[in-house]
């Protein structure tokens, strides 16, 4: 039985495998993302607790930032064959719990793959239901900021909010919403 969502939500995953088999071993370890002092290693080690260790989050009792850098310094331990072997099985066979809430975990793993790629300063074409689901990512964890700003895709997303006009595309909206630094100067304000 496939979910809402799923398709993407798969593709969105073997992407970020495409992405993180592509970096030099240095990358790996301490290469630059989005993500404030977590290298992409930290990124796909938060993903994967996602799907592998909810037990995080109660033992953090519900404290987001505890139970990720939980994760992050347990998946830390691995070599990164032993990491990898991980990644690949998150990739290709995702938990029930993720599949069942697929249309919404996309946006948090399409921003976080654009961390990886953004703080490596890498690109890639983006498909529109990836987009979208940044944009939405980001109108959820930066909802306060939608009372003041009314963001404005100029690439066929949907315009939310209300205050101040911001334009750019629905990913650098999205990323700006969701909190990313450095993303200002791809945006117009006013």
């Amino acid at each position: 039985m496939a979910f809402p969502g799923e398709a993407a939500f798969r593709a969105e995953r073997a992407a970020v495998l495409v992405t993180v088999e592509s970096l030099t071993d240095e990358e790996f370890e301490h290469g630059a993302t989005l993500c404030e002092g977590w290298a992409p290693r930290d990124v796909c080690a938060h993903l994967m607790g996602i799907d592998n260790d909810l037990g995080a989050y109660v033992r953090a009792f519900g404290r987001l930032h505890v139970a990720h850098a939980d994760m992050v310094r347990r998946a830390r331990a691995l070599d990164r064959p032993a990491f990898m072997a991980r990644l690949r099985t998150w990739a290709t066979s995702p938990a029930l719990i993720p599949r069942t809430a697929a249309w919404a975990l996309l946006g948090d793993v399409a921003v976080h793959h654009q961390d990886i790629l953004r703080g490596m300063g890498r690109n890639r074409a983006m498909p529109i239901a990836v987009r979208d689901a940044i944009l939405r990512e980001g109108a959820f964890l930066g909802a306060p900021t939608l009372l003041r700003h009314r963001v404005e895709p100029n690439d066929g997303g949907r315009a939310l909010g209300r205050g101040e006009v911001v334009r750019g595309t629905s990913e650098a909206l999205g990323m700006w919403l969701a909190g990313r630094k450095g993303i200002e100067g791809e945006l117009t304000f006013g």
